[in-house]
């Protein structure tokens, strides 16, 4: 089969592509096509592109023309403004697609010309599919760069010191959420020296959090159904949340660092810390809110923005993977190669909707709306594989994810 990696969008510099797993698909008998300045943003250059085998294109519609399967970043329901015509009839497109945000219309598009898109997002938590989990990938990398971060911001040093001049204490580490991003939030977090707490939902996280270098934080707020089959956390009512909220301010306050993973892959994030928590820390403590995409679990978090509030530094980044686009993009291609050799029997790239993982990640094929995140009430006739209900993440690394 010809793969075609067309650049992604500005500012993103991940890319989905890169030489090393190209050789590999080349080596088995595959073409690669890249456009042109697709892997700069990532440390890799036109050169090392075609030293590894693959074609350079010049732009992104002689990527297009000949590719049939499209290895994308973000695009469609993950981008402002997508354009579902750049795709032709028979093409398979796989990536990071927003199925949550995906608008109908351009789903009818995509079906009406024959496209078959599979959003990398809906990968199923399943043994079999781990190496394929765009979603775990990138928020492990979300989770290490905002503990970094978090330190690069502090107005203190963040492991104990003991010096002739006295000693200095460690910093103080709170992390809400305990998926991917929040474990290895914690992980880099004590491995920088700090002292390091952390809370999620989920009551049998703790064993997860303690293992990794943290103390657990254990509220006095219940709930019987804290987590769904696959493990992430369920939405709770607003009196939870507002008993949880007054009981994780106490912890906020005695905090010099807080980093949030609590987000929700179909919509608004939940929030967690109040405006009067964080204004309780110590001045120059730092907040990185990595559910900034879905309006952030802190109050003052602005997607994007640096907030000072109250002498507390509050960061809301969106796309944390893509300042590490390096391994980013390793960890990426490796997934949508493990995810599309899924799809190849004896050599041939065959749409098995059979298969769980094929079948949880099509938004369209045959002429078809199959996205089951889709919203019903836009919603044509056309067949559904799902039950249209959306779960809720315990950390969102998708596009930038990546929240993260």
């Amino acid at each position: 089969m010809i793969v075609g990696v067309p650049a992604a969008r500005e500012p993103e510099t991940r890319v989905a592509m890169t030489p090393a797993v190209a050789e590999d698909l080349i080596e088995v008998d595959h073409e690669v096509h890249v456009e042109s300045g697709a892997g700069e943003g990532a440390g890799w250059d036109d050169v090392a592109y075609r030293e590894a085998g693959c074609e350079i294109r010049d732009d992104r519609e002689s990527v297009l023309a000949d590719a049939e399967v499209v290895f994308e970043v973000t695009a469609l329901g993950a981008v402002d403004d997508p354009d579902p015509t750049q795709y032709r009839e028979g093409q398979v497109v796989v990536g990071m697609l927003g199925p949550f945000g995906i608008d109908d219309a351009t789903q009818k598009t995509l079906a009406e010309g024959g496209v078959t898109a599979l959003a990398i997002e809906l990968v199923p938590r399943i043994s079999r599919a781990q190496s394929m989990d765009a979603n775990s990938s990138q928020a492990n990398v979300a989770g290490y760069k905002a503990a970094v971060q978090a330190a690069e911001q502090l107005d203190r040093m963040v492991p104990m010191q003991m010096t002739a001049a006295g000693t200095v204490q460690p910093a103080e580490v709170f992390v809400i959420g305990a998926g991917v991003a929040g474990l290895q939030a914690i992980s880099t977090a004590d491995r920088l020296g700090a002292s390091v707490s952390a809370y999620d939902i989920r009551p049998e996280a703790a064993e997860e959090i303690t293992s990794v270098g943290a103390e657990f934080v254990e509220l006095d707020v219940h709930t019987d159904d804290a987590s769904d089959e696959e493990g992430h956390a369920v939405e709770q009512d607003e009196e939870f949340y507002r008993k949880q909220r007054d009981q994780l301010g106490e912890v906020v306050a005695e905090s010099d660092a807080l980093i949030t993973t609590a987000a929700v892959a179909s919509g608004e994030a939940p929030r967690l810390v109040t405006d009067e928590a964080i204004a309780a820390m110590d001045d120059g403590s730092v907040v990185i809110d990595l559910a900034a995409d879905g309006g952030g679990n802190c109050d003052p978090t602005r997607p994007d923005q640096r907030v000072d509030h109250e002498g507390v530094t509050v960061l809301g980044p969106t796309n944390l993977p893509a300042t590490v686009p390096r391994t980013a993009s390793q960890l990426y291609a490796n997934n949508l190669v493990n995810f599309i050799e899924n799809m190849l029997e004896d050599g041939e790239l065959t749409v098995d909707t059979d298969d769980e993982i094929v079948d949880a990640t099509l938004l369209t094929h045959d002429g078809t709306v199959r996205n089951p995140h889709r919203d019903d009430s836009e919603a044509d006739d056309s067949e559904s594989n799902g039950d249209g209900q959306p779960e809720e993440a315990d950390d969102d690394a998708t596009d930038g994810g990546e929240s993260a």
